[in-house]
């Protein structure tokens, strides 16, 4: 019986960045090494699946700061909760 491998493009993908910051790095590391056009055509995918992750992770971390900066800018402080 074929033992599983310990990591799979699908769980990397999952696994998100600690930060804002963490993500945009990797996601600017990952662009170069596409527009480089080095890499083989499993990896390129498995890159395309990881970029479209972190940025969706980026946009999500943008949003919810800018919903908080709307609720402080409304003048009144209120109880604000990221998602």
């Amino acid at each position: 019986m074929p033992k599983a491998p310990s990591s799979s493009p699908a769980s990397d993908a999952a696994a998100l960045p600690a930060s804002y910051e963490a993500g945009l790095q990797e996601l600017e590391q990952l662009v170069a090494a596409l527009e480089s056009g080095q890499l083989p055509l499993d990896q390129l995918l498995v890159s395309y699946q990881r970029g479209a992750a972190l940025l969706a992770f980026c946009r999500d971390k943008l949003q919810a700061v800018e919903d908080q900066i709307k609720v402080l800018d409304a003048g009144s402080l209120k109880t604000w909760s990221a998602q």
